[in-house]
C-alpha cells in the first residue's frame, strides 16, 4: 500500500487550464492529464529556473520525488505535443493543494488547503468573493 501524498504546496494556479491542437475538434482528440502539483514542479524547475532541492522545498516534498514529478510531466507534455493531444491541468482528486486567498470584499489573507476547487467563502466576513493569489 503506497504512502498517502502530502500537501504539496502552488504558488501559482493556471486560469487557462486547456490546450489542444489547432483544427482538430475536441471530440476528436485523446488527452494527457497534467495536475496543479506537477505544473508547480514545472514551472519552479523550468520556467523560473530553481534548482530541484530549493523547489522541492517549495512544494514541500523531497528533491527526489521532485524529480520524479519533473520526469513524469515532460513525458506528458512530449507526448501531447509528438502525438496531436490535448493537455489539461487539473488538481489530481488524491492531492491536497495549500495555498493563499484574499477576500475582495475585506481584504483578509488566509492560507488553507482545499481540493479541486477553491474556498467557497471568506472565514472572516463570509463573503463568497475570495480569489486564489498567486505567489
Amino acid at each position: 500500500m503506497p504512502r498517502p501524498k502530502l500537501v504539496r504546496k502552488i504558488g501559482y494556479i493556471p486560469t487557462v487550464t486547456y490546450f489542444k491542437p489547432r483544427g482538430v475538434p475536441v471530440r476528436q482528440l485523446q488527452e494527457v492529464i497534467i495536475g496543479f502539483d506537477e505544473l508547480e514542479a514545472l514551472r519552479l524547475s523550468d520556467f523560473e529556473g530553481l534548482y530541484h532541492d530549493r523547489a522541492a522545498k517549495i512544494v514541500g516534498v523531497s528533491r527526489q520525488t521532485l524529480g520524479r514529478m519533473l520526469e513524469e510531466v515532460r513525458k506528458k507534455v512530449v507526448d501531447a505535443l509528438i502525438n496531436g493531444k490535448a493537455l489539461k491541468i487539473e488538481c489530481n482528486p488524491s492531492t491536497k493543494i495549500l495555498a493563499q486567498f484574499v477576500c475582495n470584499k475585506c481584504d483578509y489573507v488566509w492560507q488553507g488547503t482545499f481540493e479541486v476547487k477553491k474556498p467557497s467563502c471568506c472565514p472572516s466576513c463570509k463573503d463568497t468573493r475570495c480569489s486564489y493569489v498567486n505567489g
